[in-house]
């Protein structure tokens, strides 16, 4: 685990309930990818009223789906925002680059 960046707001509905969960700089989180699709941890320690956690897996075909409307969407970041444009660009740089390695195959 380590910690997180900047924030993140996960929100969970139900019919007769709602979750809302802030996960900031002093959380931290785990995002790998197994042999079915991602799984992505975020996690706040504290004592009981404050501990909170949230476990996420998605399957390939649907993070492609995401993937892929993300960036349909990619212009929606203001071009002011040089720093989130380029942090996301170089990630997506070395998740492209990370699955074009044949497999079998460490840097």
């Amino acid at each position: 685990m380590k910690p997180i960046p900047d924030k993140a707001e996960v929100a969970l509905e139900y019919p007769d309930k709602f979750y809302l969960g802030t996960f900031e700089r002093t959380a931290r989180f785990e995002a790998h990818m197994d042999a079915t699709g991602i799984s992505l941890t975020l996690e706040r320690l504290g004592d009981v009223d404050n501990r909170k956690s949230i476990h996420l897996h998605i399957h390939y075909e649907l993070f492609a789906e995401i993937l892929g409307d993300l960036a349909k969407t990619g212009m929606a970041i203001p071009a002011h925002e040089l720093q989130h444009r380029e942090s996301l660009a170089n990630a997506a740089r070395t998740l492209h680059l990370a699955l074009a390695r044949p497999m079998g195959r460490k840097k």
